[in-house]
């Protein structure tokens, strides 16, 4: 095997040749070879899915996010919301809305008050027939659970 580097200088290169597909084969069915033009036509047509009163973007999950981001952490002037407190808010179809949160720390000294705030604040909301508020402790809350928002508003951003 030799170690030298053999150098071909050429005046033109073949371009490849191009792909072909043949519109018309003889032992093939053509109705099922024809295509739409617009492969998005009938996508494009479609009318988005309205989501349900309860789900993300529903009215009512959305009003209960709204109710939730007017309760402030007595101790930090930042909504419950934007804090990272709220895990998850749940609707069901008749209404009963479920929300899980946390607090700060376990020795929080709303840790008795807040979740019945909440619970009252949800419950109030056009559209929700029964509140229910669970307080969980595990996973731990901590800061970057905030949003951006919550964290440009503290200077921790």
């Amino acid at each position: 095997m030799s170690d030298r580097i053999a150098i071909e200088e050429v005046d033109a290169v073949q371009p490849p040749a191009r792909a072909r597909v043949d519109i018309d084969p003889p032992h093939h069915d053509t109705a099922r070879q024809e295509r739409a033009r617009d492969y998005l036509d009938g996508f494009l047509a479609q009318k988005p899915v309205e989501a349900g009163a309860g789900e993300p973007g529903g009215e009512v999950y959305e009003a209960i996010i709204a109710a939730l981001k007017d309760i402030f952490d007595p101790e930090i002037p930042v909504n419950i919301y934007d804090l990272g407190l709220i895990y998850g808010v749940e609707v069901t179809d008749d209404g009963h809305a479920v929300v899980t949160m946390t607090l700060t720390t376990p020795n929080c000294p709303v840790a008795e008050s807040m979740p019945m705030e909440v619970e009252l604040r949800v419950g109030a909301v056009p559209g929700v027939g029964h509140a229910e508020v669970n307080l969980i402790w595990d996973p731990p809350w901590d800061p970057q659970k905030m949003s951006d928002d919550a964290k440009l508003e503290l200077g921790m951003l």
